[in-house]
């Protein structure tokens, strides 16, 4: 568990965390339903957010709610090359860079104006096949976007 003084989940418990996120399909229904719960949660809880679901390099569902902007857009779309080119979620990557001391650009040599490693998006995985697409937010604090596509996540059906 994280401590008081690094509330980040560690390596560890964000692998566990992913494994428990595969999914048995990824249609494009199930990307609107994914994408659809995502925006009933954050209406609910009135939150700023940018919402999107990808599959195969296609977008399949986004969705900006009030007092998102373009920028969140951007963002999700940084997050989201984290995940499809590490087939980890975005806070993995963070966390990673986080306890090596680097910067996805020092380590891999990726551009920071398309790749960002911070949380809110996560690969969706499907039973044997393996990472087809990613599901993030952006709008919140990193650790609060991942949580929320975490918390999203876990209602689908598997």
């Amino acid at each position: 568990m994280p401590s008081a003084q690094d509330p980040w989940p560690t390596l560890d418990e964000l692998l566990r965390e992913e494994g428990e996120l595969e999914l048995a399909g990824l249609s494009e229904s199930d990307a609107y339903e994914l994408g659809m719960r995502a925006v009933a949660a954050a209406r609910e809880q009135r939150l700023p957010i940018a919402v999107g679901v990808w599959r195969a390099g296609r977008q399949l569902f986004h969705c900006g709610l009030p007092g998102s902007t373009q920028d969140n857009d951007a963002w999700l779309r940084r997050k989201g090359r984290v995940v499809m080119r590490f087939e980890h979620s975005s806070l993995y990557m963070a966390r990673l860079c986080q306890d090596k001391q680097v910067t996805l650009t020092q380590r891999y040599a990726l551009p920071a104006s398309r790749y960002a490693a911070a949380g809110g998006a996560v690969p969706l995985r499907v039973r044997g096949t393996g990472v087809v697409g990613w599901f993030g937010v952006s709008g919140l604090p990193q650790l609060e976007d991942h949580r929320f596509v975490v918390d999203v996540l876990r209602t689908m059906p598997r």
